[in-house]
């Protein structure tokens, strides 16, 4: 194959160059790979059979001193690999692949590390080429990527078992199936929308404040209007966020259903204190409050509003919770420990 000026010839078996356009030289062409290598971060070693250093090129840490054999200053089981790996590419001619771990300052350095035979005349191996490559950054992706991988499938479990426990309750409390569906489909909803907040967080949560007006704000009412909203905005964590959220859904549900949002002029009073617990350390106190009709809501028999409010949701984040009716007023108090929530 002959080549035009300006053009280079490639061997079909090869990436090599086996022949340089007239104006270049061996010595321009050195220098890019020189570039090119220091560049890429990568480091080369020649050696001949005997492992003696004939050139290196771009050697950095851990591979910039050498030791008798060559190996630089890895811990000595590494070394030891290297060197096995060298010693039977130079016995087969075949090469060889190899993945490191370097003790290092902040944590753990990675290499690739290739070895391969230079062949000679007769195809003899007159010496053996290592080719480092560092790849702490990518593994360090990679493990950053499993471990997210790993807290998403975490969380996604525990969404399940609430969304179990939910059908569980609703078919329990129902009484017909077009009444479980009705239901489930708004507490799916409810989930979906706090969940929504703590996906836009990056799974940090949610705030205390945005969640209770999302929750209220999802069937019809005007939270500028209806939901005055005093104290704390604490930042929920998911879980937290998730329950309170389903606390939230059950009490307005049964505002527009029965209670202070069923009327044009009614409003409900949501109000978080920070509040020291027996262990010393500041729990939420979350109330929602509102004026009822007499004989709106009857407590005889349970629903699973009442069961959420008052034992799924508090249980879920081992903290307790009250729900009083009495003298035309619906309060509903819970109590949230800290390890559930942050403060700026």
């Amino acid at each position: 194959m002959h080549s035009k000026a300006g053009d280079m010839k490639v061997s079909g078996q090869s990436d090599e160059i086996i022949a340089l356009h007239p104006a270049e030289s061996g010595m321009q062409l050195g220098r890019a790979l020189l570039h090119a290598l220091h560049n890429a971060g990568i480091s080369v070693l020649y050696q001949d059979r005997e492992m003696k250093t004939v050139w290196a090129r771009n050697m950095r840490a851990p591979w910039a001193v050498d030791t008798a054999d060559s190996n630089g200053i890895l811990p000595p089981a590494q070394a030891e690999r290297i060197g096995a790996a060298k010693r039977g590419v130079i016995a087969s001619g075949n090469p060889e692949h190899l993945e490191l771990s370097v003790p290092a300052d902040d944590g753990v350095r990675w290499f690739q590390v290739w070895v391969d035979a230079d062949h000679g005349d007769g195809n003899a191996v007159i010496g053996v080429v290592t080719t480092m490559v560092e790849t702490t950054e990518q593994k360090r992706r990679e493990q950053t990527l499993k471990t997210l991988l790993r807290e998403v499938s975490h969380r996604s479990k525990n969404l399940l078992a609430i969304i179990q426990s939910i059908a569980t309750q609703t078919g329990r409390y129902s009484d017909t199936l077009p009444d479980f569906l009705t239901r489930f489909r708004g507490r799916l909803q409810s989930l979906a929308s706090s969940q929504d907040l703590v996906t836009s967080s990056n799974w940090r949560g949610a705030a205390l404040r945005e969640l209770v007006s999302g929750q209220v704000s999802r069937y019809g009412a005007d939270p500028l209007r209806s939901l005055r909203f005093r104290g704390a905005n604490p930042y929920l964590n998911p879980n937290a966020a998730l329950h309170i959220g389903l606390a939230m859904h059950e009490l307005a549900v049964n505002s527009v259903s029965y209670g202070a949002l069923s009327r044009a002029d009614g409003f409900v009073e949501v109000t978080a204190d920070m509040t020291a617990s027996h262990a010393d350390e500041t729990a939420l106190s979350l109330t929602w409050a509102e004026a009822i009709g007499a004989s709106e809501i009857r407590r005889s028999k349970k629903r699973f509003g009442s069961v959420a409010l008052e034992r799924v949701v508090p249980s879920s984040l081992n903290g307790t919770a009250t729900l009083e009716i009495a003298d035309g007023r619906l309060e509903y108090r819970l109590v949230v420990p800290h390890g559930n929530f942050e403060t700026d």
